[in-house]
């Protein structure tokens, strides 16, 4: 996104007061039709893309050169970035025909601000780069942008930068800022054995909203929703971090792979207790109608973007999290002191 324009952050933190920056692209008229009349991004033009993507936005005072330069400035008055990117590809993360491109947009951005939270670190701006077909709709477009700076607003950050390119299909990659605000990240090697495991956020909400489409529906509301938008806990990893977590990893790829991430990284076998891993009551009733098993979608169901961590005691637990296992010495992961037997593979994993 190399043109000129201005973003619109938000008021998520203290100090997220907004300001207009830059001006338009300027971009020649051969380039692009009139954005109001342009009924795809063929049509549109790259800069008028580039344009429409963020045109009229605003920033806050952390940014301190936003779109319109070879690359954007942000302030990082720790003197150290946590940087992190994720890309939604369609077909494979998400179907246009089960959610709004908005829903997609925000998504998106979910899966980074997860990311940045389980290092211990508040976020404080993104990049996007949109890859898309030229017969790819504005009305598609509008939408994919508004959920992208929707979803950056509420975290009271902006979007400062990114590229758009053509492609065969719908290609949305988030590159997410953050700051450690002068604690030390929250690595996935830093488990202990006497640490106890545990987690904050919904888990197995996205994996059950998925069985609910596959299987033509479109309710439970709240199960689709947490598909199509989940809402990570993000705010809860920096909070974890004061409370002096050893280890912490977001539930991108479901709980059982992810903390088989942290038990490789620290060398140290983590144990959960199936009575304790929270399953609540309106994913046991999906999972009824479905025939499913909602202790597996819980285990083993990824894109919830909840928080797992190690802490040194549950005195130290954070109010919202719920202990639900522990580190012992050895390797690997189990549930009630067994490997996993439940249905399925424990998350998902790509080329497979």
């Amino acid at each position: 996104m190399s043109r000129t324009a201005n973003g619109r952050g938000g008021s998520g933190r203290p100090e997220g007061s907004v300001r207009r920056i830059g001006g338009t692209s300027g971009a020649s008229a051969p380039d692009r039709a009139t954005p109001s009349a342009a009924a795809t991004v063929g049509e549109l033009g790259e800069f008028g893309l580039i344009d429409r993507l963020t045109e009229g936005r605003f920033q806050p005072e952390q940014t301190l050169l936003g779109p319109g330069d070879d690359a954007a400035v942000v302030a990082a008055p720790d003197g150290r970035v946590v940087a992190t990117v994720d890309t939604l590809v369609e077909g494979v993360h998400f179907r246009l025909d089960w959610s709004a491109p908005e829903q997609v947009g925000q998504k998106a951005v979910a899966a980074n601000l997860s990311d940045v939270a389980a290092m211990g670190a508040v976020p404080t701006a993104l990049l996007l780069s949109l890859a898309c077909p030229g017969t790819t709709s504005t009305e598609v477009l509008d939408g994919l942008a508004s959920g992208v700076w929707d979803a950056a607003a509420d975290a009271g950050i902006g979007v400062v930068g990114g590229d758009t390119v053509s492609s065969d299909t719908i290609v949305v990659s988030i590159t997410a800022l953050g700051a450690l605000e002068g604690r030390e990240a929250v690595t996935r090697s830093g488990a202990r054995a006497g640490d106890v495991v545990a987690v904050c956020g919904q888990l197995g909400w996205s994996a059950a909203g998925m069985a609910v489409l596959r299987r033509g529906f479109r309710s439970p509301v709240a199960m689709v929703a947490a598909h199509r938008t989940p809402r990570p806990p993000w705010r809860a990893g920096p909070v974890a971090a004061r409370a002096g977590a050893t280890s912490m990893i977001d539930t991108s790829d479901g709980l059982l792979a992810d903390l088989g991430h942290v038990a490789r990284a620290s060398r140290v076998h983590i144990d959960l207790s199936s009575r304790l891993v929270p399953v609540a009551d309106k994913l046991r009733d999906v999972a009824s109608a479905l025939g499913g098993d909602p202790l597996t979608w819980a285990l083993t169901g990824g894109e919830d973007h909840a928080l797992a961590a190690t802490f040194p005691s549950e005195d130290a637990v954070p109010s919202d999290w719920v202990v639900c296992g522990e580190v012992r010495s050895g390797t690997g992961v189990t549930v009630d002191a067994d490997r996993w037997g439940g249905a399925g593979d424990p998350g998902w994993r790509h080329w497979r």
